[in-house]
């Protein structure tokens, strides 16, 4: 009976036409593809013109939060124009999924910066490959927290990830950038790896708090979650800016920028804008279709954002990048393609029991 309330509850979301549907995922694929290969550009950008301040770049990935509650605000005025003003509901989110949001909101802080931290020391294109055996992480941890089944299509994911890190971590000497030891090098290297550690932790978690939500989970509740998970890594990240005398130091560091004071802005407000594209984006795609197809859509990107770091940055791109990248590419089509076997067999199955409870025959209890 809970169940068949929560799905009667005016939670439910409102119908949407095919042709809207699909005019939204095209509008949140645009979203992605601009974050996921605009947002590692534009922070690289901040640090190879003399900005340091990793806590505000941390700050940047999830300080566009407003954004989505303007979002929210359209979309309350869009029910209250189609229900009764009066029973329209303001927020979705209970007290239960506030509390989790939050938490996934203060390791998402933490992750923003071990991300910060490894951009700062290191080329766009190694981040990015490094940031692939997040895939590695999310399978460990889902199977911890969600009972995910690993296939032979995710172990062959999660060691090709692994070797193609490993590949970059043993060439290290001709990828330092201009100025830079061995040393930051390798503390920006594991730092990385850690961001993709943590952000693999963070993924089972949401899929955690939906699946144990209890209560209908729609776009607009989606988008609530996302806010409230932004909204508390922004404040994480502020708390480090306030330490790290950020604040102070801003001012001085956009009179000292190469690009100049006013670009110095402009390269900050970019890059929130960026982010935020890239979180709006994913989850929409989400919404939209599935999860799937958001991960196929970065793994589409990794060579993009590849091939933009060496135009516009003129990084280096050496032979163990090669083989890393092949790996890379590997290891998500392998991950992917097992994750649809399994879709495929789900439906299968699915199929088959309809098939079955159509051919059982009917008796007519008036003649008994």
């Amino acid at each position: 009976m809970e169940g068949r309330e929560e799905l009667a509850s005016p939670i439910v979301a409102t119908k949407v036409s095919p042709s809207a549907k699909k005019a939204l995922l095209i509008l949140n694929c645009i979203l992605l593809s601009l974050g996921n290969c605009g947002g590692p550009l534009s922070m690289r950008l901040y640090f190879l013109h003399g900005g340091n301040r990793v806590w505000l770049s941390a700050f940047l990935e999830t300080g566009g939060w407003p954004f989505i509650l303007i979002v929210l605000l359209v979309l309350y005025f869009c029910r209250r124009c189609s229900t009764s003003p009066t029973s329209t509901t303001v927020v979705f989110m209970r007290p239960r999924l506030f509390f989790a949001a939050a938490v996934i909101g203060v390791l998402t802080g933490l992750d923003d910066f071990l991300y910060a931290c490894g951009v700062s020391r290191l080329p766009v294109s190694t981040t990015s490959l490094i940031i692939a055996s997040q895939l590695g992480f999310t399978a460990f941890f889902a199977f911890l927290l969600v009972k995910q089944k690993f296939t032979p299509y995710s172990i062959n994911a999660v060691m090709l990830l692994t070797v193609g890190a490993a590949v970059l971590a043993l060439h290290t000497s001709s990828d330092l950038p201009n100025g830079e030891s061995r040393a930051e090098y390798l503390k920006g290297f594991f730092m990385t790896v850690a961001a993709a550690a943590l952000y693999g932790l963070v993924l089972p978690m949401v899929e955690m708090t939906y699946n144990k939500a209890k209560q209908a989970i729609t776009y607009t509740l989606v988008l609530e979650i996302q806010m409230v998970i932004c909204l508390f890594a922004t404040i994480v990240c502020t708390t480090g800016m306030i330490i790290d005398n950020d604040f102070k130091a801003i001012p001085r560091e956009a009179k000292e920028y190469e690009l100049g004071e006013t670009k110095y802005y402009a390269v900050l407000c970019i890059n929130a804008i960026f982010w935020q594209s890239f979180f709006l984006g994913a989850i929409g795609v989400v919404f939209c279709a599935s999860s799937l197809l958001s991960g196929i859509i970065i793994a589409v990107l990794l060579p993009v954002t590849e091939v933009l770091a060496v135009v516009f940055y003129k990084e280096h791109f050496q032979a163990e990048k090669g083989i890393a990248l092949v790996l890379s590419l590997w290891g998500f089509t392998s991950y992917f393609y097992g994750e649809y076997k399994v879709m495929k067999t789900k439906d299968i199955e699915r199929e088959s029991l309809h098939d079955r409870s159509v051919d059982l025959p009917q008796i007519n209890y008036s003649s008994v």
